[in-house]
């Protein structure tokens, strides 16, 4: 009884959360754009398959800072905080314990490669909200991972429910070298939006810049506006 009330209120609280920022979500270029810049047949959302200055690939290229940080699951740890009224750490078996989602999507890296068509699954970040419920004053999240890397991206991007905090690819265990244990992924953004090895999660009252938006990259990442650099 006790875990169906919980998933219960996760539920309620999503769908709360869903409603507050659907006009939002609705209404961001990746989904809204009536002048899309790209190329091939309209992909899951609408929009071209493949985004402007994008060649699609086979392989999926390894891009870091030079650091691979090798984390066993019993001591990975993620942290949900800032602007929330719950803040929470997970373990792997908490996180594991969450809804978990299926899903296919495109990878689109800002040095203009593609990876289309992967298959994901993980938890949804609008499930880790939900659990966390953000406050009224929430407009950001930055993104935090055991390399040290941040990055920042808006409640309404975020809260997709494409927006995935993935422990698997292709039915198996997600490299290490692609962010294994858990990395994030934002198909709908350039995917430096979503950290590799994430472990902390921080919901902010504004937006604070990640390590490349230090360094000139875009705010926003908007792959059919060929939106990679400020």
């Amino acid at each position: 009884m006790e875990e169906s009330d919980k998933l219960k209120r996760v539920v309620e609280a999503r769908m709360k959360l869903k409603a507050r920022f659907e006009d939002k979500i609705q209404s961001t270029p990746s989904v809204a754009d009536d002048r899309p810049l790209g190329s091939g047949k309209p992909n899951r959302h609408g929009m071209p398959v493949v985004p402007i200055g994008q060649v699609v690939t086979k392989k999926w290229p390894v891009l870091d800072l030079g650091i691979q940080p090798d984390i066993p699951l019993h001591e990975w740890r993620l942290t949900l905080d800032g602007e929330v009224e719950h803040p929470v750490q997970l373990n792997w078996d908490e996180f594991m314990a969450l809804p978990q989602t299926d899903d296919t999507s495109d990878f689109h890296c800002v040095t203009t490669w593609s990876k289309l068509d992967m298959n994901w699954r993980g938890v949804r970040l609008l499930d880790l909200a939900a659990l966390v419920q953000p406050k009224e004053t929430a407009t950001h999240i930055l993104c935090y991972g055991y390399d040290d890397y941040t990055t920042n991206v808006s409640l309404e991007e975020a809260l997709k429910p494409d927006v995935l905090l993935a422990h698997t690819v292709e039915g198996n265990p997600l490299p290490k070298e692609h962010g294994g244990p858990v990395r994030m992924i934002t198909p709908q953004l350039y995917a430096w939006k979503g950290s590799k090895w994430i472990s902390r999660i921080q919901f902010l009252s504004h937006n604070v810049l990640g390590f490349w938006e230090e360094r000139g990259y875009s705010n926003t990442a908007y792959p059919w506006r060929n939106d990679r650099y400020s």
